[in-house]
């Protein structure tokens, strides 16, 4: 007897929802149809995220905070509603991809429970760029920011991707998003960008397919180096979008 496809679709936003941020929600059925209805809806998440980042920081500066503290609390803010594993999986993912190693002996670099030199590195420099973007800009870029870095997770998930390990989150979701899907998400993305500089409609839209060609580049990298992607290698997939479109929208 299979799933009602209302079914299928509810148990897979509770996964994307369970999975992306702290909200306490009921999980539902998790496999592989699930996993592909969460990957598929997680710019909705993001979109989510960037709407309650937003306004936390636009009302810090609405109650007089500086702009940097402002950016570093809702910087914070965003590890906090992710339970900071994206910034784990980039700091694994950077200690592996650095060490110059492949296959399985990268793979292990990656479950080790520390964070190497390069990781440290990865996870400053990203929180301060971070920081440092937020600060300087509007309500609605902070919103596409952490969309477009939900928009690289459906498309780390599209299929053709394979997973690096045979079980784990990356195995659970790999090649479950079809290609139509990822188009049509990163069209809408993309289009919702348009107002994040008013003075430069070009730039958002501009900012996105920029973020998008970087973990399509992450994402050859990873494939060729480890097999394919784990959970790690999608936390970094979401920190490097996020931060390519804040660098981007920060440009004059």
């Amino acid at each position: 007897m299979t799933d009602a496809p209302g079914s299928r679709f509810t148990d897979g936003v509770r996964l994307a929802v369970t999975t992306l941020t702290v909200l306490p929600v009921r999980g539902g059925r998790v496999d592989r149809p699930a996993a592909a209805v969460a990957m598929s809806v997680a710019p909705l998440v993001g979109l989510l995220l960037g709407l309650t980042l937003a306004g936390l920081h636009e009302g810090l500066r609405a109650l007089g905070g500086p702009a940097l503290v402002a950016a570093g609390v809702t910087v914070a803010a965003g590890a906090l509603l992710t339970r900071g594993l994206h910034l784990d999986g980039l700091a694994d993912t950077v200690d592996a991809l650095g060490s110059y190693r492949s296959g399985p002996a990268a793979l292990e670099i990656m479950k080790k429970p520390d964070i190497g030199p390069f990781g440290v590195v990865a996870l400053a420099t990203t929180v301060l760029i971070q920081a440092a973007a937020v600060a300087t800009l509007g309500w609605w870029p902070i919103v596409i920011a952490w969309t477009t870095g939900r928009l690289a997770l459906s498309l780390a998930c599209r299929r053709g991707v394979p997973p690096a390990r045979p079980s784990g989150l990356g195995a659970m979701v790999a090649a479950t998003v079809p290609l139509p899907v990822v188009l049509l998400a990163a069209t809408a993305v993309g289009a919702a960008a348009i107002p994040a500089l008013p003075d430069r409609p070009w730039q958002g839209p501009l900012a996105v397919a920029i973020a998008l060609a970087a973990v399509f580049l992450l994402l050859r990298h990873a494939t060729r180096r480890l097999g394919g992607i784990t959970g790690d290698v999608l936390g970094a997939c979401v920190e490097l979008a996020t931060t390519l479109t804040l660098i981007t929208l920060t440009l004059r």
